[in-house]
């Protein structure tokens, strides 16, 4: 049986199930925003092409998709995300961190946070840049996902 009601039993299922691809359309609507900085035509851009791509497997509507695009090229206002590179040295080893947030102050606070948990500092600005050549990216995911029980 159902409990009390049968419409509210889908009711409940639904909200938990958009609020799930809510989670996945934003991640992905990210990944496109800043993919689609770097050109928004997804045959010379390589990563964009594999965003829309993932998002099209999720089955997210080709109009998200295109406004993903335009918000990341800067035909739509959106919130603007910022690039910058810290430099940091951890047990005697050189980093460059590359990242893009939406709130510069917050990103700043966690990255010296982590480094000074982990008896790392941040460097000065030239002080390991000089030693690195760029081959590739790694992309974490921003946190782990939350445990919900």
């Amino acid at each position: 049986m159902s409990g009390h009601s049968k419409w509210a039993t889908i009711k409940h299922k639904k909200g938990a199930l958009d609020a799930k691809r809510g989670k996945i359309f934003t991640r992905l609507i990210k990944e496109i925003a800043m993919a689609a900085k770097s050109g928004g035509d997804p045959d010379m851009n390589p990563r964009l092409r594999t965003a829309i791509l993932a998002a099209k497997s999720e089955n997210m509507p080709a109009d998200n998709i295109k406004r993903a695009i335009q918000r990341g090229t800067g035909e739509l206002p959106g919130s603007p995300t910022k690039s910058s590179c810290w430099r940091a040295t951890a047990g005697g080893v050189a980093l460059l961190v590359e990242i893009s947030t939406d709130n510069r102050n917050r990103t700043v606070s966690e990255i010296r946070h982590v480094f000074g948990k982990n008896n790392g500092n941040m460097a000065a600005a030239g002080a390991v840049a000089y030693m690195f050549h760029k081959k590739g990216d790694i992309i974490f995911p921003s946190r782990p996902p939350r445990k919900t029980t």
